[in-house]
């Protein structure tokens, strides 16, 4: 029992080392593309599928100047660049834009965009809920249908 523990704690570490790694990549990119001006960010987590998260380096037009792409399901995916949106204004970038065959990267592209586009009219950019929020918002569901279904036999 106790190698087992073991092996888990070393394989938790681990991950936790890489996981910082791959996060202090994609901040030094996101800093390095601060450095040269403004930047559009966009995100889709992917769960059991690859997730990905793009960045735009734009002008004060908003046309894309630089674009990088941090996409896969490991800890050891690092940010590269994204060829074919330099000189596309970010604010018109669809899901159709991106590569057929990567789902979570077309809607991170039309997420940077939708951001994009709320940013320059003054609204509030919402921040993506937390796991800790998402298993809130399941268990809160699964409740409500319960007591649906509980009212709905009386």
């Amino acid at each position: 029992m106790l190698p087992v523990i073991v092996f888990a704690a070393v394989v938790f570490l681990i991950q936790g080392i890489l996981s910082a790694m791959q996060m202090k990549n994609l901040s030094n990119e996101y800093l390095a593309l601060r450095r040269k001006g403004k930047v559009a960010f966009g995100r889709k987590s992917g769960g059991f599928h690859a997730g990905a998260i793009v960045m735009f380096r734009i002008d004060d037009e908003g046309i894309v100047q630089e674009a990088k792409v941090l996409e896969g399901v490991s800890v050891l995916a690092r940010v590269k660049p994204l060829e074919g949106f330099q000189g596309r204004y970010v604010g018109e970038l669809t899901e159709e834009d991106g590569p057929r065959n990567h789902r979570n990267l077309r809607k991170a592209i039309a997420d940077a965009a939708l951001t994009y586009r709320k940013y320059t009219a003054g609204e509030l950019v919402d921040a993506p809920p937390s796991p800790a929020q998402k298993m809130g918002m399941a268990l809160t569901s699964v409740g409500r249908n319960l007591r649906q279904k509980r009212i709905e036999r009386t």
